[in-house]
């Protein structure tokens, strides 16, 4: 994205901020391509043949971003981080949920793609990695921020560090300790 496509995407998104729901028709094209990306990066990590396509991951995460009234957006890497965090709370929130349904809890529609099948083995890693990333959330926020932006997102170390606004370095520093620190964690779980 061009530095003059990023600040006009700061610029609609102080405006939503200020309540301006007729910025959204302008913020969307501006937009979609790197939420694509993101997407993409999210469900790379699935099995071949799931259902689920970018777009339907896109246009849920997107409904809930804009959604949202008590965000106060800062700029479009604000806004990317918020929506892989949002994308991610989506397919684990969907793993859950097939996983209760195995269990015999309630059958519940989810609005991404009613195809959308999560393989148990997958489901379950999922989880696992979610709640060690919680953890390691409260231990330290960046770390878990780093490996959900990386992992999850697919975002480069540059534009890891840009979403976080902190050096290339620094994220690649983190970014392996983090590694190391949640795989102790998952195969604990094991």
């Amino acid at each position: 994205m061009s530095l003059s496509s990023s600040n006009e995407v700061t610029q609609l998104l102080v405006q939503l901020t200020g309540g301006n729901r007729a910025v959204l028709d302008q913020l969307l094209p501006l937009i979609y391509d790197e939420l694509r990306r993101l997407a993409s990066g999210y469900l790379r990590r699935e099995r071949s043949s799931h259902t689920l396509q970018p777009t339907a991951l896109v246009h849920e995460a997107y409904l809930r971003l804009v959604d949202q009234r008590d965000v106060r957006w800062q700029n479009r890497a604000h806004f990317v981080g918020v929506a892989a965090q949002m994308m991610r709370r989506i397919l684990v929130d969907h793993a859950r949920k097939s996983g209760a349904e195995k269990r015999g809890g309630e059958f519940q529609k989810i609005s991404l793609d009613e195809n959308f099948d999560l393989s148990d083995e997958r489901a379950a890693e999922l989880i696992a990695l979610d709640d060690a990333l919680k953890t390691l959330a409260e231990i330290d926020e960046q770390k878990s921020r780093i490996v959900e932006l990386r992992y999850f997102g697919g975002l480069s170390i540059e534009e890891t560090a840009e979403v976080l606004g902190v050096s290339a370095p620094t994220v690649k520093r983190q970014w392996s300790m983090a590694k190391a620190w949640l795989f102790g964690q998952v195969e604990r779980r094991n």
